[in-house]
């Protein structure tokens, strides 16, 4: 369980491919703070670290992962978004995010106001029924909140901090995102179609 309160970004230092999967090392603040066998969220998605040195760590996406989100895309040098597990005697600043990517949506406008920016998204169809106005998303990762909500598009303002403190401030239009639908909602979306 995570928070969607970016701790710190990580660089893409290696890719490589072995059959379906894809395995990475990221250079990060926290990698020499990792343990085999921890989860952390990259750009969203929940991975398990396998191994950790020189300030690095290892992961790898298996075919599931890599179909339904935007690893498959990392190359050298990109900015991941990361955060470790929730601890439980902690305070929830975001929201309740599982780190299980539900699809990617693609960025079709970017906005800079005075200060702060404002991002709008498309995402399948299929998924509407989990995004409400003024609604929690995990973007990348990123716990937001989302307005001008239409049948499958939504946008997302973010404040200053944010933008420079997560790999947001690399979006413009074209670029492809994780995202995962608030859990609750999900629970009660599937609830009331059993009705």
């Amino acid at each position: 369980m995570f928070t969607g309160i970016i701790e710190t970004m990580g660089i893409v230092r290696e890719v490589s491919a072995s059959g379906s999967n894809k395995t990475f090392w990221i250079e990060s603040a926290i990698s020499a703070e990792l343990k085999a066998d921890q989860s952390v969220s990259h750009d969203g998605a929940c991975l398990t670290v396998e191994e950790t040195g020189n300030n690095s760590h290892r992961v790898t996406a298996i075919k599931e992962t890599l179909g339904k989100t935007s690893l498959g895309h990392w190359k050298k040098g990109d900015l991941v978004n990361l955060e470790r597990c929730l601890l439980m005697n902690g305070r929830i600043d975001g929201h309740i995010v599982q780190g299980h990517v539900d699809t990617i949506a693609t960025c079709t406008r970017t906005k800079t106001w005075h200060g702060s920016h404002e991002l709008t998204f498309e995402f399948p169809k299929k998924f509407n029924r989990l995004v409400i106005e003024k609604g929690s998303i995990s973007l990348n990762g990123t716990s937001l909140t989302v307005f001008d909500v239409a049948e499958k598009k939504f946008s997302v303002a973010i404040i200053p901090y944010t933008f420079e403190h997560t790999n947001i401030k690399n979006i413009k239009k074209g670029t492809v995102v994780n995202i995962e639908f608030d859990m609750i909602g999900k629970y009660v979306a599937k609830l009331a179609k059993q009705k």
